[in-house]
């Protein structure tokens, strides 16, 4: 399975997409970011990471998006920006008719690292390892954007199938699921 992660941010939205299946080897296919100048109107900067993202599934072409669940921050206006750039990554997955997954950033380490409470070199550090990469994906955007697709092939199918078992539906068959 196909997987673009997003780590939501108006300055710098990182994306990384990985192929793999939970037991099997997993590959990087591309890792990178979108920036937008932070003088910009709100509406531009939203408008430039619509076109970033957009760029990528068309070029990249997951089968799902793992998108990391915006929490509380001191700093709303922070927050608000970030929690913008997400739904953008929502919307544009929406448009295509791919599932999409939200992670807290405590999931999205526990499953890298074994850790929630992992520090961002830990993940980085697993991020690398696991994808037998031979340094950490930069800026740091990226690699969050690459754990959080991971976090989705590990633990999406298994997501999946609960929330199908709370439904009192058989399990359908969707991105994550084998």
């Amino acid at each position: 399975m196909r997987v673009l992660g997003v780590d939501p941010g108006l300055t710098r939205c990182g994306l990384g997409v990985v192929d793999g299946a939970p037991g099997s080897r997993v590959r990087l296919v591309e890792a990178g970011v979108v920036r937008t100048p932070a003088g910009a109107e709100v509406a531009d900067r939203l408008r430039a990471v619509a076109d970033g993202i957009d760029a990528w599934l068309d070029r990249t072409r997951p089968e799902a998006v793992a998108v990391e669940r915006v929490f509380s921050q001191a700093n709303v206006r922070t927050v608000m920006g970030t929690a913008q750039a997400g739904a953008v990554a929502i919307m544009l997955a929406a448009r295509r008719d791919l599932p999409v997954a939200l992670y807290t950033p405590s999931e999205v380490k526990a499953a890298v690292t074994g850790s929630g409470r992992a520090d961002k070199a830990q993940v980085g550090f697993m991020v690398t390892r696991l994808l037998g990469l031979t340094e950490v994906p930069r800026p740091a955007d990226a690699a969050d954007a690459l754990a959080l697709a991971l976090c989705h092939l590990w633990r999406g199918p298994a997501l999946a199938r609960l929330h199908s078992a709370a439904r009192g539906a058989p399990a359908r068959r969707s991105a994550g699921t084998s």
